[in-house]
């Protein structure tokens, strides 16, 4: 568990956490209301959005937390290096797990997107390890603000229960969002860095918040893609069985008309009824 620390010191404006908060407000809207944040909001989530956002977020957090750990002593990232009580990557493989079974990395698809984010990470984690700073607050105070929220309306919109695939939106480790908040923003701004270095981080910051725009929105056309799919799977699926249906009607009809006058009227109704049986039979299948 984590330790919270009492401290007298009040954020000001000049502290890292403010100049982040406010060289990103833009970024932060337009994030907000990319198409699939918005699904979220209406608590309109089809259980493919949530799996392919599942299969990103592992991809992401696996590249941060990778370089998180190998730069846990660098003075820039040891204040704010929680990985007990922060780290995302084994709970999401655990919601993949739920969905793909033991076998799921070999079944998760991610896209560019995602992969461009993991690849600046790494690039990042690289050669500026001061503006893991920048992603690290990015990433876990997003998720520890709107997890709950989040995960209440992923559970109720996809009908989850016991918790089951739901586990990237559990903190075990922080018993007070808001008090370890506090926390993680006094050790972010008590990192000491040149002016270059502080505005490197506040540029990587907005930077982040690009990606991960970047992400939702590939993720929501690649939703609206396999949607169009099936639509015009099941259109043609639909005009078939009308196509057949039409010409199984006409020709029974022909055939009944051109006998008509041979036939008995008990005979005509009786292959009216066999008639009748056909076509709801092309409808049915």
């Amino acid at each position: 568990m984590e330790t919270i620390e009492k401290t007298q010191t009040a954020i000001t404006d000049s502290d890292l956490s403010e100049l982040i908060k406010a060289a990103t407000k833009e970024s932060h809207v337009r994030a907000e209301n990319t198409e699939l944040m918005l699904s979220y909001q209406r608590g309109d989530v089809s259980l493919q959005q949530y799996q392919l956002l599942l299969c990103s977020l592992y991809k992401i957090y696996e590249a941060l937390e990778e370089e998180l750990d190998r730069n846990a002593s660098h003075d820039a990232v040891a204040p704010i290096y929680f990985p007990q009580e922060l780290g995302r990557l084994e709970s999401i493989g655990k919601d993949l797990e739920h969905f793909y079974g033991q076998d799921w990395k070999e079944k998760i698809t991610v896209p560019a997107a995602t992969l461009r984010y993991a690849s600046r990470l790494r690039e990042v984690g690289r050669d500026h390890p001061e503006y893991l700073v920048a992603h690290a607050y990015t990433r876990y105070l997003g998720d520890l603000s709107g997890g709950q929220v989040l995960g209440r309306i992923t559970q109720k919109s996809l009908g989850l229960r016991n918790g089951e695939g739901l586990s990237f939106f559990s903190f075990p480790g922080v018993s007070s969002p808001n008090l370890f908040k506090q926390l993680y923003r006094s050790r972010m701004n008590s990192v000491e860095l040149t002016e270059e270095q502080r505005n490197g981080v506040l540029n990587e910051a907005v930077l982040a918040f690009e990606l991960n725009v970047q992400v939702f929105n590939e993720l929501q056309d690649s939703v609206s893609r396999v949607s169009e799919t099936e639509t015009e799977v099941r259109q043609r699926h639909t005009q078939h069985k009308q196509n057949t249906t039409t010409t199984a009607g006409d020709a029974a009809c022909e055939s009944l008309q051109s006998s008509s006058s041979l036939m008995p009227r008990f005979l005509r109704a009786l292959l009216g009824v066999f008639v009748v049986l056909a076509v709801g039979m092309a409808y049915a299948f």
